[in-house]
């Protein structure tokens, strides 16, 4: 057995320790994302992959794992600084604009994440880096790139939340103060 996967077993993975087995068996955790938007109305996304699956890949926001006694925002702030090198306040960030319960399969387990999106406006941009990112990003993280929405919609992959263009345009001239439910999500 890949010792760098774990097994796919209910004790151990290759997720990290925050995701825990739910009664039915199925992996979860709860996340936060920002959804990073650039004067221009571009969004700061990052394109990833499945090692299970290397063909498919696709683009989503910046955000990760909520760790134990770390807030929603705290960790949103924490994933912006480890994945995009962006460094902010709470004071930057709007929200929370979106709920959802993503369920997917990765690393060869079914997950359900719920996440927790907020907004950080950059208007001069940002230029991203990958030095907090861990051995399982380099693993699966691609790229980041600054995309508007036209960008998103006519690039080849698949876009998680799928309405992920739509809530660009929505939010690029700002938020009006209400958060979108999504539900539960098929990401697949």
């Amino acid at each position: 057995m890949d010792e760098r996967r774990g097994g796919a077993g209910l004790g151990t993975t290759s997720l990290g320790p925050d995701w825990k087995v739910g009664p039915d068996g199925v992996r979860r955790r709860r996340a936060a994302r920002v959804l990073v938007l650039d004067g221009a109305g571009r969004a700061l996304l990052v394109r990833g992959h499945d090692v299970d699956q290397p063909e498919r890949s696709w683009w989503f926001t910046v955000g990760g794992g909520i760790d134990a006694g770390e807030s929603e925002v705290d960790a949103a702030l924490r994933e912006l600084r480890e994945e995009a090198g962006l460094v902010l306040t709470a004071a930057d960030l709007e929200g929370p604009v979106l709920t959802r319960s993503a369920l997917f399969d990765f690393y060869a387990e079914t997950c359900q994440q719920d996440e927790v999106f907020f907004v950080a406006r950059v208007p001069g941009g940002h230029e991203p880096h990958d030095g907090g990112w861990t051995d399982l990003e380099r693993d699966v993280l691609d790229e980041m790139r600054w995309l508007s929405a036209a960008e998103l919609r006519a690039q080849p992959f698949e876009v998680f939340p799928i309405s992920l263009a739509d809530l660009i345009e929505a939010l690029a001239g700002g938020w009006d103060g209400t958060v979108r439910h999504l539900g539960i999500q098929h990401d697949e």
